[in-house]
């Protein structure tokens, strides 16, 4: 019996970004300059297969810093950590490695710098997400306040209107953070902004992405973990572009077929913290079922690259 014909069209950017490719390669030349095993606090990046490769290595994962002995390495996750962690680290001497993004220690430096103006900060972002847990904990209590939504800004209360700056989480949602930015100017007009802005430039890029195909296909299939910020905004920037059929799934045996009965074209991406092999076994997965044709649609190319902390350049 013949296969379905099917337009399979891959998203470019997608996947890995250079925070996270630095993170990974952070614990593996841990792994590699001081043996296992090295602990890492909280999930390195936000992906199943990632974590357990890993782990697989000899790299223990762990909540909190009171579950690390003070003898071995300890590595700080890419979503960055409130200030007191680093600290206590230093108070128990021990190893200490900072996989934080780049990108979030510029939003960290930002918010630092207002606070010493003797600005309050308002931080755009996820309740709870360890990027706004880390950046929240850079100043002291009630420094920083949270909106998640535009809704939200109607009832800040602020110490001061006329003396006040805003961040926003790496990993938001271009358009939802516009309207939100709109409604803080609108309440507030002497307001600071970031000179650039926050939302790092994959994110920006992998929405892009996605608007670009959304509006010539029946489905979207988002790789990547329920707990990714940044994946399940693609989910949400898919519908919002036209898409009504998007879906995360860490890999293909998630996929819902019955879901997809009758489709012509699909489209593909991934979060920022996916492996391409994830992708790849979607592709097959589809190859089984349909006669595919794929097309690869890229809106930008990225080639930034972050250096690993000096610690790991030196030799052990």
């Amino acid at each position: 019996m013949s296969k379905p014909d099917l337009m399979l069209y891959l998203a470019a950017p997608r996947g890995f970004c250079a925070g996270v490719d630095r993170a990974i390669k952070i614990v593996e030349l841990a792994l590699q300059k001081w043996g296992a095993p090295v602990y890492v606090r909280h999930e390195i990046v936000h992906n199943k297969y990632v974590v357990d490769a890993l782990r697989d290595q000899g790299a223990i994962f762990v909540e909190e810093l009171d579950d690390c002995p003070d003898d071995r390495p300890v590595i700080f996750s890419a979503h960055g950590v409130p200030k007191a962690v680093p600290a206590e680290a230093s108070r128990r001497h021990m190893i200490a490695v900072d996989a934080t993004c780049p990108l979030v220690t510029k939003v960290h430096m930002e918010a630092q710098r207002h606070s010493e103006n003797g600005l309050q900060m308002v931080m755009i972002g996820h309740e709870g997400h360890p990027e706004t847990v880390g950046t929240m904990g850079q100043l002291p209590e009630g420094e920083v306040l949270l909106v998640e939504t535009a809704e939200d800004v109607a009832h800040l209360q602020v110490r001061d209107a006329e003396k006040l700056a805003f961040i926003t989480q790496t990993t938001l949602s271009v358009d939802d953070t516009a309207a939100i930015v709109a409604a803080l100017k609108a309440r507030f007009p002497a307001i600071l902004g970031p000179h650039k802005e926050d939302i790092c430039y994959a994110t920006t890029n992998r929405q892009a992405a996605v608007k670009q195909i959304a509006g010539r296909i029946d489905a979207l299939l988002v790789i990547g973990a329920p707990n990714s910020s940044n994946s399940k905004r693609l989910v949400e920037v898919g519908r919002a572009a036209g898409c009504s059929y998007a879906q995360l799934v860490q890999r293909a045996s998630e996929i819902d077929w019955r879901a997809l009965d009758g489709i012509a074209s699909v489209g593909v991406t991934a979060g920022a913290s996916a492996p391409e092999g994830l992708v790849n076994e979607v592709i097959g997965a589809f190859r089984e079922r349909y006669a595919v044709t794929v097309e690869l649609v890229e809106t930008a190319q990225e080639n930034v690259e972050f250096k690993v902390p000096r610690i790991l350049r030196e030799p052990a």
